[in-house]
């Protein structure tokens, strides 16, 4: 008898492996997702470039900002304006967490997408395990995903989610960011309380969040490239210099970003990067030049754009997963829905470096990372 059921179970493996029914047999016990895609999947371009050919349309953003952010130049760009960093919370790290949890629960509610129809979440911040998020979103009920990417966070998620989207893995996807001013002090620097002076490169943490639905349907506008970076470390070590240590990132993601595509600065309406500052985009617009990229005409950085150095006494500009996330939700975002802006070149900034990275002696690598938003 073993030796006839042995028989029947070959057959049987055969049978199922068999071209003409294994197809069949497979999406039998494992059936495919029902997820709106077309025929040609994302491909790679160049060096390290992701085109993406069912390109995801960024369907809505939200946007909730803290008081200095409120006080600057984009205020009226933003969903949300906080009086006080606390927001009833006993803590800034509490604080935090309920900004991206408001901020996520906003951009459903604008979008009209239920919540069980988002199929995962892309999230992230700077704190120790990027427990702003995780403890924010805990109640979501939505598939998370935490990333890190220090301040290049925002649109990293945004290349994974394309990928997801892209790649016929979901339908629907959340990505979102935030950062506190107050927490990141504490845990980067130094203790408020101890009232220590800032020198003029350094740079003012953004509180805020903010958070973008992408979707596989919709009118754009479009996230057709992706160009995740390389870290680049050339011996920077002053954590009060962030714009200096990313800078030559930043560089290296736009060189490759336009070999892999074939396209040059003048391709885009605007060329934007993170949180760079006014001491980072300085150097930035000197690399490129010397690398035979003339990108002064179009080209600004969040960090820049947030504040009002002079008024707000900001020093070197905005930083923070919240910098790039709350002036793309806020402001670019807008733009691009006006049409103002018809294509984008957004390229978020990072500082992969902890407390204990600075202490120990350690230098600064970057991190940046790249997309490219076609209305």
């Amino acid at each position: 008898t073993s030796g006839t059921g042995q028989k029947c179970l070959t057959k049987n493996i055969e049978f199922c492996l068999n071209s003409t029914y294994s197809d069949k047999f497979m999406r039998h016990f494992w059936p495919v997702p029902d997820v709106s895609i077309g025929d040609d999947f994302l491909e790679k371009v160049g060096k390290q470039t992701i085109k993406f050919n069912n390109p995801p349309t960024i369907v809505d953003c939200a946007s909730i900002v803290g008081p200095k952010e409120s006080q600057g130049p984009l205020a009226k760009y933003f969903d949300q304006t906080l009086d006080d960093e606390f927001w009833g919370e006993k803590t800034w790290e509490k604080a935090e967490s309920k900004i991206i949890k408001e901020t996520v629960n906003t951009v459903i509610s604008k979008s009209g997408i239920p919540t069980s129809e988002i199929d995962c979440m892309f999230a992230g911040d700077l704190l120790n395990q990027c427990i702003s998020s995780s403890f924010g979103l805990r109640d979501s009920n939505i598939p998370f995903i935490g990333i890190f990417g220090a301040c290049s966070t925002f649109v990293e998620g945004f290349g994974l989610g394309s990928i997801f989207i892209d790649g016929g893995a979901a339908n629907n996807v959340i990505c979102a960011a935030s950062s506190h001013f107050c927490s990141a002090e504490k845990q980067f620097r130094f203790p408020l309380e101890l009232g220590n002076q800032r020198p003029q490169s350094s740079q003012w943490t953004v509180t805020g969040s903010g958070a973008a639905i992408l979707s596989s349907s919709g009118t754009g506008p479009f996230i057709t490239h992706f160009t995740p970076g390389r870290i680049i470390d050339m011996g920077i070590k002053d954590a009060n210099n962030m714009g200096a240590a990313m800078a030559p990132a930043a560089l290296d993601t736009l060189i490759t970003h336009f070999n892999d595509t074939g396209r040059n600065p003048s391709y885009y309406d605007a060329i934007i990067t993170g949180d760079l500052g006014h001491v980072g985009k300085e150097i930035l617009i000197e690399l490129a030049q010397t690398k035979g990229f003339n990108i002064k005409t179009n080209y600004n950085d969040c960090g820049v754009l947030i504040f009002d150095k002079e008024a707000q006494d900001t020093h070197a500009g905005g930083s923070g997963c919240a910098c790039c996330g709350t002036v793309f939700s806020g402001y670019l975002f807008n733009m691009l829905q006006t049409k103002k802006y018809k294509k984008i070149l957004l390229i978020a900034t990072g500082a992969l470096m902890n407390s204990t990275s600075t202490q120990q002696g350690e230098s600064i690598p970057g991190i940046a990372h790249a997309v490219s938003i076609e209305v």
